[in-house]
């Protein structure tokens, strides 16, 4: 493969099957379907971790979190794990960010050669209130305020977008065309559709309330065999769904993020008739992706922090020279993309713990765990083949189970089937092959204890409070005490 120039775009928060490309007839997704036709799409790519920072974290380091720490969102990346912008900007590559990184600051070196408007953790220390897990995890205050933010309008994140979208822009037409010398690679992050629920006018009122669909699991509780006692852990501490009254507020929500998607695709497309009105198309591989999904109620929840397929899949779209067109169904991961961009700039990748996605990709397991806000305990999930296995410490007797190729939205548990006895302890064996899983649980508590000591306490970090996400350049957090 000739080395070409790389774009690469993530999102934040984008569950994949909302998007026309995914076969969704609903969503207007014009720029991110076109991409897709003309390169290929993952229909089964993971995030290593369902959290914005530790997401982003092991993105850029391309190895597990169990494997890098960075286990939640006080607790970010900080340039002292050789990460791939890190290896090329070595080897005399520009490597440009512009837009969200949510790394600790940008007086670290985070390996690249400019970041253009970053949005970092808050104050280099994120959310503290999230690392007080265990039996007295305090509750969430910010769930009124995101459920009453969901609608029509702009919000901070809106504007952000626009200007990375517009910087990036900016990059490509006065600086790109100095670096001819090898390729170059361009981050753009976004932070849609990550709450604020909060999208466009001309975009929210494109998906009216009668064209959308109510979550599924929705208000079950304890009532549904399939709701686990992990759902009902979280939707507890978040205290999310409640604020929302009636049908009405749960959809116009879920048009709100509706609306940011086709939003994101708008600045997408600016972004990529950019490339081509530079000239740049022919020679630039792309690759999009978000470093997580989100749950938009299912089951009572929002956001993310779980391993569901909402949450825990990603879009994973590679388009550019040399690259066929088609569709590929076996499970990838964030890991992956380590590997494949520096094979596409034609670099090596060394310690890489995933595969290029250029290449067939082995039979083998993929992994996603999370050990941060509103878990008493850690929570992992693999995959492998059509089996996903979910793992709760916390509730080691009551794993679960689903065929996703039977049941893709999960609302079969065959975790506590006789049937599929041997299939979920063969499973749990291919997880521990790979982790033990208390003791990388004890480990992510063990650090945390640190960085809530280093800063005053328990008393202290409830006092400084929680606050909904975190603010772009320019803004201050907005704490719920």
């Amino acid at each position: 493969m000739k080395p070409a120039n790389f774009l690469i775009i993530m999102s934040d928060e984008h569950d994949p099957r909302w998007m026309g490309c995914s076969g969704n007839g609903l969503m207007h997704t014009p720029n991110l379907d076109r991409l897709a036709a003309r390169g290929l799409r993952f229909t089964d790519a993971y995030t290593t971790c369902p959290i914005c920072v530790p997401a982003r974290a092991a993105f850029a380091v391309g190895k597990y979190l169990h494997q890098i720490g960075f286990w939640d969102n006080a607790d970010p990346y900080d340039g002292s794990v050789p990460s791939w912008h890190h290896r090329l900007r070595d080897k005399g590559h520009r490597v440009v960010s512009v837009g969200k990184l949510h790394f600790r600051s940008t007086d670290d070196d985070n390996g690249f050669s400019e970041e253009i408007v970053p949005m970092n953790v808050f104050e280099r220390k994120g959310d503290l209130y999230g690392l007080l897990r265990g039996d007295d995890m305090p509750a969430r205050g910010d769930g009124k305020k995101l459920a009453g933010l969901a609608g029509p309008g702009e919000s901070e994140y809106t504007w952000y977008d626009r200007e990375i979208a517009s910087r990036a822009q900016i990059w490509l037409r006065e600086e790109a065309r100095k670096y001819r010398d090898r390729p170059w690679v361009l981050f753009v992050s976004f932070v849609a559709p990550h709450f604020p629920l909060t999208a466009p006018p001309h975009w929210y009122y494109r998906y009216p309330f009668n064209r959308i669909p109510m979550p599924k699991l929705y208000r079950n509780g304890d009532g549904h065999p399939d709701v686990h006692p992990y759902v009902r852990d979280q939707a507890d501490n978040t205290g999310y769904d409640k604020y929302f009254e009636d049908e009405a507020a749960v959809k116009r929500a879920r048009a709100g993020y509706f609306g940011l998607i086709s939003s994101l695709d708008e600045n997408v497309g600016n972004l990529l008739a950019t490339l081509k009105d530079c000239g740049f198309e022919a020679d630039t591989r792309i690759l999009y992706t978000s470093d997580h999904g989100d749950n938009l109620g299912a089951r009572g929840l929002w956001g993310k922090q779980v391993l569901y397929e909402e949450a825990a899949k990603v879009p994973m779209i590679l388009a550019g020279p040399d690259i066929p067109a088609g569709v590929r169904r076996e499970p990838v991961s964030h890991v992956d993309a380590y590997p494949t961009i520096m094979q596409c700039v034609g670099e090596q990748a060394p310690d890489a713990s995933g595969f290029s996605l250029l290449n067939a990709t082995p039979n083998r397991t993929v992994l996603s765990e999370y050990h941060a806000s509103s878990s008493r305990a850690g929570e992992y999930m693999i995959r492998h083949g059509k089996w996903k296995y979910v793992y709760f410490v916390r509730y080691p007797e009551q794993p679960q189970l689903f065929d996703l190729e039977g049941d893709p939205e999960e609302l079969n548990d065959l975790g506590t089937d006789p049937k599929y006895a041997r299939t979920k302890k063969e499973c749990h064996e291919k997880l521990r092959g790979i982790l033990d899983p208390e003791e990388v649980d004890r480990r992510a508590k063990r650090r945390q204890a640190e960085i809530v000591a280093a800063h005053g306490g328990r008393e202290a970090v409830i006092r400084r409070g929680s606050f909904a996400y975190s603010p772009p350049p320019g803004f201050k957090a907005e704490f719920d005490q």
